[in-house]
């Protein structure tokens, strides 16, 4: 598949595939996003959130114990509703000390979708989910993203600081 590439400004680019699906790369804080725009990033199934961007989510959003509630396993995606958004938390691994699977974040990323698609959200900003302290490789990761999301209208806005 080609992918075409059309430019803004240094910092902002978007990368489509001919299915339509997109991905657009912003540098800067992804807590900086429009606020009608939902956010998703990785956890464990024991909702540590330790390290990381997660600690970050963690701080602003709370409701740690609402999520363990949801009771969520490893290739679902626990939501919390936050004002106008949605805040997605992809479980990608069982124990906050193991790394995920690529099967696992698919997985995790279908559930999103599948909500995404219930809800009528069309905007979703995320950082480069999976490819910090969990190790995947952003190219396989970005990819995934756009197979799982191919045939939507959800727009992704990728940050990176």
């Amino acid at each position: 598949m080609a992918l075409g590439l059309e430019r803004g400004t240094a910092s902002d680019r978007l990368l489509r595939s001919p299915q339509g699906g997109a991905l657009r790369y912003v540098r800067g804080d992804l807590f900086s996003c429009p606020e009608e725009e939902s956010l998703a990033h990785c956890i464990s199934e024991d909702c540590r959130m330790g390290a990381g961007i997660a600690v970050l989510f963690k701080k602003r959003f709370s409701s740690v114990e609402e999520l363990k509630a949801q009771q969520k396993k490893t290739g679902e995606c626990a939501v919390l509703k936050k004002g106008q958004r949605f805040i997605y938390y992809l479980v990608t691994k069982k124990k906050a000390s193991q790394k995920p699977t690529y099967d696992s974040l698919r997985k995790s990323l279908e559930a999103m979708k599948q909500h995404c698609l219930e809800n009528r959200v069309t905007r979703l900003s995320i950082p480069r989910i999976g490819c910090g302290l969990d190790g995947l490789d952003w190219s396989k990761v970005s990819v995934m993203i756009k197979e799982v999301f191919h045939s939507t209208d959800i727009r992704i806005t990728v940050y990176t600081l």
